[in-house]
């Protein structure tokens, strides 16, 4: 799994798909239940598994918030 954390959703999910795994899942950090529905307007602020784990599909889970909204990055 490669570290996404603080990348947009959209970069994130193309990282991911270049180290072999298609199928991600992403959340909102927030709670809120909102969908991603244009990713390149969301950062990832927390993944799961962690940076340099295996991960197989529909493994990874990406937490994120809109862009602009508070983070950690």
């Amino acid at each position: 799994m490669p570290n996404v954390v603080c990348t947009n959703l959209q970069d994130a999910q193309d990282r991911i798909q270049a180290a072999g795994v298609f199928f991600s899942r992403s959340a909102d950090a927030t709670g809120a239940g909102r969908n991603q529905v244009l990713d390149s307007n969301w950062i990832v602020v927390s993944q799961s598994p962690a940076a340099g784990s295996e991960v197989n599909e529909l493994e990874a889970v990406l937490s994120v918030v809109k862009i602009g909204e508070p983070n950690p990055c």
